[in-house]
């Protein structure tokens, strides 16, 4: 495997930016008032809790710079001015139902979206998929020393500090070992939030292109080998293939999975990709995304088994989505 480095600062990797919005509560709340209706601000600010008129306005202009809220006057008597949802806004809603879905679903039980417990769940979320924590452990279980000797760019006490709360948050989880140090391995709950940093990943190359991060080789094997345990395939799928998508990195421009499945199980899954795979499926970022939160196959390049491609692809989109 490539050396693993976490996202340089200031700077997001796929999908982390918009979900990283929602982990201050008042974003969530605002979008979602101004979901059932344009708002004036006082009006808002009473559905959201009654913040500081100061802080509202700040978080309303970080919203609407990002494109999602805009400022729309009445000129007629009597003047006023309101907040309502742009389009882009409005298709931001599905990033929010998926989020949400994936909150209620924490191995302590439900929580809400907006609330201190979903800041915290978040917060863990985004920053080990931004350290690369997250690809690290979806290979195998790994200890604090193993990760800081495979993850450049981040700190010991950086790292353990993520994991804690990671553990805190129930996104990883302790497994036995005889040797030294404790490995942890992420829970089938961290693995399903994949589907929201697809629909986070997905609305950020549509709605901001130029400045959305690329979506690189580690996120793509991450979110690979995160989801493909989840899968439910037939019982008479078998054989072997490699999910690839073309990243155009230099350094390494086709990532993905290879896969084994033996009656209807997926008995392995690495990132060390055949260069001659009787079956494959390829394609870009875009179609990807399409494919795992639409069940669309169309932006693929398919050679070999399609049948088993279409049972891994679906497979993916009903375990997320």
């Amino acid at each position: 495997m490539h050396a693993l480095s976490g996202s340089p600062a200031g700077q997001y990797r796929a999908g982390a930016r918009v979900l990283s919005l929602f982990a201050s509560p008042l974003n969530a709340l605002v979008v979602r008032a101004l979901a059932e209706e344009p708002l004036r601000l006082a009006e808002l600010r009473e559905r959201v809790g009654g913040p500081a008129q100061t802080t509202l306005r700040g978080y309303l202009c970080d919203l609407v710079d990002l494109g999602v809220v805009a400022r729309v006057e009445k000129r007629a008597m009597p003047y006023s001015v309101s907040r309502e949802l742009t389009p882009e806004g409005q298709e931001l809603l599905f990033v929010v139902d998926i989020l949400e879905r994936w909150l209620a679903e924490t191995p302590q039980g439900e929580i809400k979206l907006g609330t201190e417990p979903a800041k915290a769940a978040i917060k863990a979320l985004t920053d080990g998929w931004g350290s690369a924590i997250l690809r690290a452990l979806a290979a195998q279980p790994l200890s604090l020393t193993e990760l800081d000797e495979m993850i450049a760019d981040v700190s010991y006490p950086a790292l353990e500090r993520r994991l804690s709360i990671m553990r805190i948050t129930g996104q990883i989880e302790a497994v036995p070992s005889s040797g030294n140090g404790t490995p942890y391995t992420i829970t089938d709950w961290a693995r399903r939030s994949i589907a929201p940093l697809s629909a986070a990943g997905r609305w950020e190359r549509l709605h901001l292109a130029e400045e959305a991060g690329p979506v690189t080789w580690v996120e793509v094997e991450a979110a690979f080998l995160m989801a493909l345990p989840l899968v439910e395939l037939p019982e008479d799928a078998e054989g072997e293939c490699v999910l690839a998508a073309d990243t155009k990195e230099e350094d390494k421009r086709i990532a993905g999975v290879h896969i084994v499945i033996e009656r209807g199980e997926v008995v392995s899954a690495d990132a060390e990709l055949k260069s001659e795979p009787p079956t494959f499926a390829l394609g870009a970022a875009p179609a990807w995304l399409d494919a795992v939160i639409e069940g669309q196959l169309s932006g693929l390049h398919i050679r070999g088994d399609k049948k088993l491609v279409t049972s891994l692809v679906q497979g993916l989109h009903g375990a997320l989505f």
